[in-house]
């Protein structure tokens, strides 16, 4: 599970976009799309772009994820996750994941 858990702290293992993949589930990926242009709102997300095995393990990844500050920041300093960061609890990269997804750090700081 840990390889599941994104760089942000969110657990890829229950993210919609993770599940409708692994299970090649258009209705899910219709769903999921239509659920992030509500929560973020977002323009129409193409429910074909609705693809991705997990932020840090091998395989697709949904469009967002090549240009994720959150993810290129961990990268760039050769972290695993923000939980390797020690500016972690004042980072204002991740600070909306965290603010809105405490599950999130939990993930982060069990890592640890």
């Amino acid at each position: 599970m840990e390889k599941l858990i994104a760089c942000c702290g969110l657990n890829c293992e229950t993210c919609d976009a993770r599940i409708a993949t692994v299970k090649n589930s258009d209705e899910l990926r219709k769903a999921t799309a239509e659920a992030w242009q509500k929560m973020f709102n977002a323009p129409e997300i193409p429910y074909q772009s609705i693809n991705c095995t997990g932020c840090r393990v091998e395989g697709v990844k949904f469009a967002h994820c090549d240009t994720c500050e959150i993810r290129v920041c961990v990268n760039k300093k050769g972290y695993e996750t923000c939980g390797d960061c020690p500016d972690m609890e004042t980072c204002q990269i991740v600070a909306f994941v965290h603010k809105n997804a405490p599950d999130a750090v939990a993930n982060l700081k069990r890592m640890n």
